[in-house]
């Protein structure tokens, strides 16, 4: 089954595009591509229709490690949706290659990997092992942009 494939088949919504707040400007690009690596800027979980996430703060207070887990997923699928629109389809991804994720942690949390398998356990469910398989960084913040739990940016390596 291919990516697409099985996104469709496990209900998986990806959201639209982020609906920044009122007069956040950005000047970046979400995804750049360069042969056949692609950048994928720092994402942050988001609702369907693009708006932020509803759990916000941080990971070992406001936050438990479920809600950061969720939060995670929530912003792989966010990434998956820059790069689809990007792409044009995500069965061109050869390999997932550097994953840093990051966390708005509580003082003294340390959980962090626990919160961003749930990022690593999506991309593993639609790329499968060959493909999904990462490195990866889980890092605990002072802060994240929009009080959000969860931060991430990635490699992925496509077909040219």
């Amino acid at each position: 089954m291919t990516p697409d494939e099985k996104i469709k088949s496990l209900n998986l919504v990806l959201p639209d595009p982020i609906k920044l707040p009122p007069g956040v400007n950005i000047n970046f690009s979400w995804v750049r591509v360069r042969g056949s690596r692609v950048f994928v800027s720092g994402h942050i979980a988001l609702n369907a229709d693009g708006s932020v996430y509803d759990v916000v703060g941080k990971v070992g207070s406001d936050v438990t490690i479920d809600q950061g887990y969720e939060a995670a997923r929530q912003t792989g699928l966010s990434i998956l949706s820059s790069l689809n629109r990007e792409l044009g389809t995500l069965n061109n991804i050869t390999a997932w290659l550097r994953v840093f994720g990051m966390i708005n942690t509580a003082p003294g949390f340390v959980q962090t990997p626990s919160v961003i398998n749930g990022f690593s356990d999506l991309i593993l469910e639609v790329f499968g092992n060959d493909v999904g398989d990462h490195s990866r960084s889980a890092v605990g913040m002072a802060e994240l942009p929009f009080g959000a739990p969860v931060e991430i940016e990635a490699e992925v390596e496509i077909s040219t």
